[in-house]
């Protein structure tokens, strides 16, 4: 099927980047196949994640379909857009249908992208993994690749304000392909969060210094930053739960 809204939409993603004179790492981009389905797992840990992370791929010239929650698709101008480029929509009360719709694209040669961490990572650390992108990749039978962001998170995430002051470095570092069979999905897993936290750490250590010094809240916590510590970044994604519990339920009510 031909693409006719995503190439624009990424040609003006650019120009934006351009505009913003923001500045990107990218290593390991060869690790993308030309052709051929592979799935990507990147770590998540800003809300325009799906926006940076397609560039991974772009050197390949391939066009990724992001695995995303169903709510930005229920959006009234959201939605039109996110089903022209053809991503998948994820109902996280029942993923069985997603699982199929990204296998089904995967077999028939696309490149889709998972976060299967699920949520964004308050401590900018990799979080506990979902099962899904190991069994995804099993299922369809192609590479798995981990893909680390770094920067995405200084721009748009949770609990900060929106900065898009110009001159941002973005981090996007490919690792070497895994290859799940689905024997195990949970050893398999394990696997896949330590090829992320690896790459994450070689992505933090290449990125500019002076953009990320002693005490910054984009820094975690093991490496000097202020971020909160994956222990406390647990409690209040627990909390932020709660939360939105409570406010569906007197929403409900009312």
């Amino acid at each position: 099927m031909r693409d006719i809204s995503y190439p624009p939409i990424i040609w003006t993603a650019k120009t934006a980047f351009r505009l913003l004179g923001q500045h990107f790492q990218m290593s390991g981009t060869e690790h993308v196949p030309r052709e051929g389905g592979v799935l990507l797992a990147f770590n998540h840990i800003g809300y325009l994640d799906f926006i940076y992370g397609g560039l991974a791929a772009n050197p390949s010239g391939r066009l990724v379909r992001f695995m995303a929650k169903k709510e930005v698709f229920d959006h009234a101008v959201g939605g039109p857009v996110m089903r022209s480029m053809r991503h998948i929509p994820v109902d996280r009360g029942e993923g069985l249908a997603s699982f199929h719709a990204a296998v089904e694209d995967l077999r028939g040669g696309e490149a889709v992208g998972i976060f299967p961490e699920a949520t964004i990572s308050r401590s900018f650390e990799i979080k506990e993994l979902k099962t899904g992108a190991v069994r995804i990749a099993a299922a369809a039978g192609v590479p798995l690749l981990p893909v680390t962001l770094w920067g995405t998170q200084r721009i748009f995430t949770k609990d900060h304000p929106r900065d898009f002051s110009r001159g941002t470095t973005i981090g996007i570092r490919v690792g070497e392909p895994l290859h799940p069979t689905g024997v195990d999905p949970v050893a398999e897993t394990a696997e896949l969060r330590a090829a992320l936290t690896s790459l994450l750490d070689e992505t933090i250590a290449a990125y500019p210094a002076e953009e990320q010094p002693p005490g910054s809240w984009w820094l975690p916590a093991r490496l000097g930053g202020s971020a909160p510590t994956p222990e406390e970044a647990e409690r209040l994604d627990a909390e932020e739960k709660r939360d939105r519990a409570a406010r569906r339920a007197a929403k409900r009510q009312g």
